[in-house]
């Protein structure tokens, strides 16, 4: 499946969410990132993510694409991260 992870955490736990982010998934821009991923690793990042929010104040939004047959990604302005996975 492919995913796109956004991200809106306290400022203390930025590094951590996006360490263990990036163990997983493409980073795009700042609090996005992107790429396939097995249903396995996707159940292990959200458990590792759980143990690194406050889920009093922080948010994770995931978004659970099957197939990317049918998408595509357009950017206005520079371009950060990489762009290696396209959707």
């Amino acid at each position: 499946m492919f995913i796109i992870l956004v991200y809106d955490v306290g400022e203390k736990r930025v590094a951590k969410v996006l360490k263990t982010c990036r163990k997983y998934l493409n980073w795009v821009q700042n609090s996005v990132l992107e790429g396939e991923i097995s249903e396995a690793n996707y159940k292990k990042l959200k458990i590792e993510l759980s143990k690194v929010i406050d889920k009093e104040e922080d948010s994770v939004i995931f978004y659970i694409l099957r197939t990317t047959k049918y998408s595509e990604r357009e950017t206005l302005g520079i371009k950060k991260g990489g762009d290696d996975i396209i959707i």
